[in-house]
């Protein structure tokens, strides 16, 4: 049996003038991230490896994550493939995970996001918002034996806000 946490980037901010990679979160962006996460926890759901985009703001919002799960920030990995926004290197990316990792996150970006939760989960999403969660089950031993499986559940950050 293996899972799959995939959490979309917070909302970023548009504000500053630099690059692509290089935007932060707004400050909404950090605080649906915190709601998201609380709610994650609530769940008793902690992963065993952290992967992220090397984009700030969704290195940032894996960092939120980090922070309130009391794992140490050297604990994530940071891969070239998760700064993909079509899918295909993600789907790659998963398909070569070590097997020996049960439960892991990623932290990446859309439309990838929303086309891997449609392609391998049972749940159909019209999109997953910024610092949306999804997990994912599947019955498998080996990732690269990835096929669609079961959306266990759904975090969406609009849900948790009073």
């Amino acid at each position: 049996m293996k899972k799959l946490i995939i959490i979309r980037h917070g909302k970023s901010s548009w504000e500053h003038d630099v690059t692509d990679r290089n935007r932060p979160l707004k400050t909404r962006g950090e605080n649906d991230s915190r709601l998201v996460v609380r709610e994650l926890y609530r769940k008793g759901d902690v992963p065993c490896k952290l992967f992220s985009s090397p984009a700030n703001r969704a290195l940032s919002t894996c960092k939120i994550f980090t922070a309130f799960l009391e794992i140490s920030e050297s604990e994530i990995i940071i891969s070239e493939d998760l700064y993909d926004f079509d899918g295909k290197n993600v789907i790659n990316f998963i398909k070569n995970l070590p097997n020996e990792y049960e439960k892991v996150m990623i932290f990446g970006h859309n439309h990838a996001l929303t086309s891997i939760s449609n392609i391998f989960g049972d749940t159909f999403i019209d999109n997953l918002p910024t610092s949306g969660l999804v997990k994912l089950t599947f019955d498998i031993d080996d990732w690269k034996d990835l096929k669609q499986g079961t959306t266990e559940f759904i975090i969406i950050p609009k849900d948790l806000r009073e």
